[in-house]
């Protein structure tokens, strides 16, 4: 049928192709348009926050280089600096222009919000009888009024002090934006949203759908995020441990830059954007691919070397000194190290599932739930690993970049030395511990065999043989008469067969009431849970390997025997019990 309808298409004239196009723009241009507005104003209102914030210090700035108009391009261009666009500094004191391109990561949280929150209110609709808007809609849609936005204020601020870079400008914004309003859908419509896909089952890019759809696949990114964060909270706490042992420092910094409020204001702001970079320098410090200060430094738990003296500012002034690693620096190898556990756990995890609880016992699993080979188990947390190397050697070339010419032309971690480090200890601790786990989860799960308990306590039964003097009361010895010993409910079958031959008559409703007898006293079963094997059993097979209970060594009882009796009456000192002749 695809066939024919492409003929159809190809055979009609220009004129009938455009008026067909044109009756579809029709039906969706309502649509269409309110997703654009969407975008635009979620464009308006990132630019216009930033704006008022740079408008409140230039105020109250008491020396301003600039006027308003200066203000305004320095707004702009910090708003394209939150997408990742790098900017050129024309102002400097030598005249050479110097590239700017450390993007403070913080700066970009408020237009990903923003455009997620149009995309939200876009794809749901306004009253419950309104038509749903086609996913793809709101996604391109609001993604095409936000870069169309971006790219007037990318045109408008070539001419100002600070100059973006336009070819980063014509795929950044529109990437922060297709992904923020593609977050926005899926929290709407979650994952059978019908968004726009590269990877799709018929595109060019079939295979990674296949390696990372299904439950494997989301199993396995889920471990790789999981492990991202770890080694993200790690990086965090090294940042935090570093501050506050240098604090001095980075205090007298801070102090140092300026002396106003609005300019110690700034640079405040400007520390708090630049926190999360900090947080992935900590990560890559921690996986031992370490972080550069300038051009020929490098700063790794081995050694440190951060070349002349950094400019002044507090995050930089609790780096670590220069020299060779120590004891305490190389603990931090324990972050990578919970990392690779945490992904394996994850994985392990997924590949023995929990039964569910309102699932019969015995009953069969469904095919999408079944047990995972070892194979497989292995090939999950691999897949983990790689999840993990990429995302973080993605923040490690979003963390870093230039700040000048020449000395601070390299700031930041090495991305593809990040990246692989973070997948090879990822790796190297992930599918082991997958494995174990799944290998515990699998053992956890699987039921009691009776037959495998055979030999429990063989010793005690000897010892209770010697002291008792009778024969070993086991599952299939022989009695004092003759017979068999029954046990378990066997034994139960045939003491209620007793208690019936009693008589009829007097019982009534008691073969259904409970048993609310508070005096009896049943053997514990916490004697098979501490056992230990049987040696002799499992070499030549005793005839004492049979599953029993250390009650089973004391002189045989019927099982209604087993009952506290109440205490006689007791006799006074160097007499007989009552009754006694």
């Amino acid at each position: 049928m695809a066939g024919v309808t492409r003929m159809t298409d190809d055979s009609l004239s220009p004129a009938a192709r455009l008026t067909s196009l044109a009756d579809r723009v029709r039906d969706r241009s309502p649509a269409l348009a309110g997703c654009l507005l969407g975008g635009a104003v979620a464009a308006g209102l990132g630019l216009g926050a930033y704006a008022v914030v740079v408008m409140a210090l230039w105020i109250g700035s008491p020396y301003p280089d600039s006027g308003p108009g200066g203000a305004t391009g320095t707004a702009a261009g910090l708003w394209l600096l939150g997408h990742g666009v790098g900017l050129t500094r024309t102002d400097t004191l030598t005249g050479t222009p110097a590239p700017l391109g450390l993007t403070p990561l913080l700066l970009a949280a408020l237009p990903f919000w923003l455009v997620r929150r149009a995309a939200r209110e876009a794809a749901e609709p306004e009253t419950p009888e309104a038509p749903e808007i086609p996913g793809r809609t709101v996604v391109w849609g609001v993604t095409t009024g936000y870069a169309a936005v971006g790219a007037l204020v990318a045109l408008h601020a070539t001419g100002g002090e600070l100059r973006p870079a336009l070819r980063e400008a014509a795929w950044h914004l529109p990437l922060l934006a297709l992904v923020a309003a593609l977050a926005g859908l899926r929290s709407v419509r979650g994952r059978s949203a019908d968004a726009p896909s590269p990877v799709g089952a018929d595109g060019r890019f079939g295979g990674v759908r296949a390696a990372f759809g299904g439950r494997r696949g989301a199993a396995a990114c889920r471990a790789g995020l999981a492990a991202a964060l770890v080694l993200a909270g790690g990086g965090a706490v090294l940042v935090g441990a570093s501050l506050v042992l240098g604090w001095e420092p980075a205090r007298a910094s801070y102090l140092m830059l300026t002396d106003v409020w609005s300019g110690r204001l700034a640079v405040l702001l400007l520390a708090l954007a630049l926190l999360p970079n900090a947080v992935i320098w900590g990560a890559a410090y921690a996986l031992g691919a370490g972080f550069q200060v300038g051009a020929g430094t490098l700063v790794t738990p081995l050694a440190a070397t951060s070349g002349p003296d950094l400019p002044p500012f507090p995050l930089l002034a609790a780096l670590p000194t220069d020299g060779p690693g120590t004891p305490l620096t190389c603990a931090v190898a324990a972050i990578p190290v919970a990392a690779g556990v945490t992904a394996g756990w994850f994985t392990g995890r997924a590949a023995i599932p929990a039964a569910r609880p309102d699932a019969p016992d015995g009953a069969a699993r469904p095919a999408e739930e079944a047990p995972w080979s070892a194979s497989a188990t292995a090939g999950a947390a691999a897949l983990a690993a790689l999840v993990a190397g990429l995302v973080c050697a993605v923040a490690a070339r979003a963390a870093g970049g230039p700040l000048g010419v020449a000395r601070l032309a390299e700031l930041g971690p090495v991305w593809w030395a990040a990246g692989g480090a973070a997948g090879a200890w990822t790796l190297l601790l992930g599918v082991p511990t997958a494995l174990a786990v799944r290998a515990w989860r699998r053992r956890a799960r699987r039921p009691r065999d009776p037959e495998a308990e055979n030999g429990r306590w063989a010793g005690a039964r000897l010892l209770g043989i010697a002291m008792t003097g009778t024969g070993p009361a086991v599952p299939g010895a022989a009695a004092p008469d003759g017979e068999a010993m029954p046990t378990g409910d066997a034994g139960k079958g045939q003491a209620g067969k007793g208690e019936a031959g009693k008589g009829e008559a007097g019982r009534g409703d008691e073969d259904t009431a409970p048993d609310e007898d508070a005096e009896r006293v049943d053997p514990p079963d916490w004697w098979e849970r501490v056992s230990r094997p049987d040696p002799v059993a499992a070499l030549g097979g005793s005839p004492l390997g049979a599953p029993h209970d250390l009650y089973d060594q004391l002189p045989a009882h019927r099982p209604q025997e087993w009952r506290a009796r109440p205490a006689g009456p007791q006799a006074p000192p160097g007499e007989g019990p009552p009754g006694g002749e």
